[in-house]
């Protein structure tokens, strides 16, 4: 049995598993879309969580988990007769087929940024050429991810900088706003442009090929550590952190960044 086979043979026991827990599980048979919703985005983290992690078992277990999810929804639209896995799993094939014409038909594309711009040019031929380019974006994202996104979107259909390195201008330019704001000590103006140069910033990010919350996550985790080394050496010289000094603190955080490069 290939590996293709096997897994085919694997889905069709989820199918079934499923089934059966619909049929005899009290608390799987009272689950909804809505109730699984958070559970989902739950999931959806933690398997985030690995990826940034590195955890390739995590990985593996998360997208199980996620799975199920899929074929939990699947069987409720098909409960409703709205609609089947086998369904979902078409729509799906469908449009992956019409959105790669470059390599399931003869267009021809010189890189991944062309292929991005024909994503976005085919979706407004599939219908949705009334609706906003930016009407795709769901209002519930994470801000980080949601900027993302929405840089995304527009670059789809041209609006972007002609050159990446223009952005940093730009950047510059918001910080300068953001100075000005506190100069006047505007706390409205002040938040408008920490939003400005936030979402400068995360241009930036897309325009480098940085992933801007895989990024600030990373950097969160390095902070965590940082400081609980430094925590950590304060307990063994008996003294409470609260009664050293800035100047004790960052050398004890010098020596934690030391140890971070060392280990990286």
């Amino acid at each position: 049995m290939t590996d293709k086979e096997k897994a085919c043979a694997e889905f069709n026991k989820l199918l079934d598993i499923i089934d059966q827990l619909r049929e005899k599980c009290p608390w799987d048979r009272k689950q909804t879309n809505e109730s699984l919703r958070k559970l989902t985005i739950e999931e959806t983290y933690e398997l985030a969580d690995a990826i940034i992690s590195g955890n390739d078992d995590g990985i593996r277990k998360e997208l199980g988990d996620l799975m199920l999810h899929i074929v939990f929804y699947a069987k409720i639209g098909s409960e409703k007769k709205l609609f089947s896995m086998s369904d979902v799993l078409e729509g799906i094939n469908q449009k992956l087929i019409y959105r790669h014409p470059h390599v399931f038909s003869d267009i021809k594309v010189s890189d991944s940024s062309e292929v991005e711009r024909n994503w976005e040019h085919l979706k407004i031929k599939e219908g949705q050429s009334e609706k906003p380019v930016l009407s795709g974006v769901p209002s519930s994202l994470p801000a980080i991810v949601k900027a993302n996104r929405i840089q995304e979107k527009v670059r789809g259909v041209g609006f972007d900088w002609e050159k990446r390195e223009q952005i940093w201008d730009k950047v510059a330019e918001e910080l300068n706003e953001l100075k000005n704001e506190i100069d006047n000590l505007n706390p409205r103006g002040i938040e408008s442009e920490i939003g400005d140069l936030l979402f400068s910033i995360i241009n930036a990010s897309r325009l480098y090929g940085i992933d801007p919350e895989a990024a600030l996550e990373r950097t969160n985790r390095k902070f965590i550590n940082r400081f609980n080394y430094l925590e950590k050496e304060t307990i063994a010289k008996g003294v409470p952190l609260q009664n050293l000094s800035l100047d004790q603190m960052n050398e004890m955080w010098e020596k934690a960044k030391k140890e971070d490069q060392a280990n990286m």
